[in-house]
């Protein structure tokens, strides 16, 4: 077995499917522990999603091996105003993660699912497009192998070799002039696709123009890309009562994405016949940002903990623009959707209480802006939420087993694309649910 195509076994086998946006498109947070408390997770033991959050936080842990097998629902709720609602309303996010430590060594492997985003509308949005179907759907998972060294007794360094995918399906209409004019260069093609474009326009039959490539499946998508990234993280011990981390997630590198030769289409309908031009798409250095951040957490009584953390997530420097090259005949154009998005500053905060032995509640916020511009906010694409409010519980069956649990609610955003008019409401109700095994 190749090793693209063991990567696409283990998503197909429920490790990262696709999602839906939250922080952007990051998840808000990883693992019930950390999401029940605002999504913070950078300075206190949070189980084996510290693969995804601070590697340095698994070295916090006692000594022994822990598995953790989580699923996750994400439950957007995304409408055009004077159109319709997005039939994509449940998104599944399985994760599996375990992990060891030994002495002042930690290490193990988590696969999670990063994050995405995806829409699903049975007709085109506005009048000028057709009554097919819209679609899109966006998938980032890793692969994660973290190590966590205690190089004293308050002192614990961490990081992480991640291996990554992203997988893209896309069912986009638009106005034919439209279209034209994401071709960059400005109006150029390699002859015969931009010849054939210039031509339907002229015509004045062809209105319409629409890409295509999707293989409607929930794990995987047309377009596939491949690549590495990784993290590097601290905790260190301030006090008995206090704890800072601080984690650094380098930006990915991935290969662009691509679906086969003739795994796409370029269709241009009208008051003509519908012409179809069958061919290979390749989105463009789609790249997940670097995220840095700091976290501090108190043990403010021996029941009671209470933690916040605070992040920045560079989108500007990977979403200036979506490029995607279409290729048929031995012809390519290349067209670039702008996105222009904005860096995200995150603060999650939260708190932890022990009831009892068994029962521990916890709480919390996720404080965000809106990195997604009016201008070019896209229905395919509204990663516009901004806020989540975060709860949940652990029950420990025994010492070596417990059930942990988050529900995350955000409310409604209300954003208007400046440049075409229309009006995109998004809001979420989430949740994920953890066993977890120590031995």
């Amino acid at each position: 077995m190749t090793f693209n195509k063991l990567a696409i076994a283990l998503a197909m086998a429920g490790i990262s499917t696709c999602t839906y946006a939250t922080n952007g498109m990051n998840m808000e947070g990883y693992g019930p522990i950390a999401t029940s408390m605002g999504g913070a997770s950078f300075a206190y033991d949070n189980g084996t999603a510290a693969t995804a959050n601070n590697p340095a936080t698994l070295g916090l842990m006692t000594d022994g091996s822990r598995l953790d097998l989580a699923i996750g629902v994400l439950a957007p709720d995304v409408a055009v105003q004077g159109g319709q609602s997005s039939g994509g309303t449940s998104y599944v996010m399985p994760g599996v993660g375990w992990v060891k430590k030994n002495g002042q060594l930690t290490y193990g492997v988590g696969m999670y699912a990063q994050g995405g985003m995806g829409t699903e509308y049975a007709m085109g949005i506005d009048s000028f497009q057709t009554n097919e179907g819209e679609r899109s759907e966006l998938g980032f998972g890793r692969v994660i192998f973290p190590l966590a060294y205690q190089a004293t007794p308050d002192l614990v360094i961490g990081g992480s070799v991640d291996f990554a995918w992203a997988m893209l399906d896309m069912k986009m209409a638009m106005p034919l002039q439209n279209m034209a004019g994401l071709i960059t260069p400005t109006g150029q093609g390699n002859g015969t696709i931009m010849g054939a474009l210039d031509g339907m326009i002229h015509q004045g039959v062809y209105s319409n123009a629409r890409l295509d490539f999707s293989d409607n499946s929930d794990f995987t998508g047309k377009a596939r890309g491949f690549g590495y990234a990784g993290k590097l993280g601290l905790t260190y011990k301030a006090s008995p009562t206090v704890t800072i981390g601080a984690v650094y997630q380098l930006k990915t590198s991935l290969g662009d994405m691509k679906t086969p030769d003739t795994g796409a289409s370029m269709i241009v309908t009208g008051t003509g016949p519908n012409q179809t031009i069958p061919g290979k798409i390749t989105v463009r250095d789609f790249q997940w940002p670097e995220t840095y951040g700091l976290g501090i957490s108190v043990q403010a009584t021996p029941d009671l903990m209470v933690t916040a953390d605070a992040k920045h997530i560079g989108w500007a420097g990977v979403m200036k623009n979506f490029t995607m090259t279409y290729s048929a005949s031995g012809d390519d154009v290349t067209f670039a959707l702008p996105q222009n998005w904005k860096d995200q500053t995150v603060v999650s905060l939260g708190g932890a209480y022990k009831v009892n032995n068994a029962l521990t509640v916890r709480a919390g916020a996720n404080i965000a802006d809106n990195p997604v511009p009016d201008a070019t906010m896209h229905y395919l694409f509204p990663a516009i939420i901004k806020n989540h409010y975060t709860a949940g519980l652990g029950y420990a069956f025994d010492p070596s087993s417990e059930l942990n649990v988050s529900l995350v609610y955000a409310p409604k955003v209300t954003q208007t694309n400046s440049s075409f008019g229309y009006t995109v409401t998004h809001s979420q109700t989430n949740w994920q649910l953890m066993y977890s095994k120590h031995f």
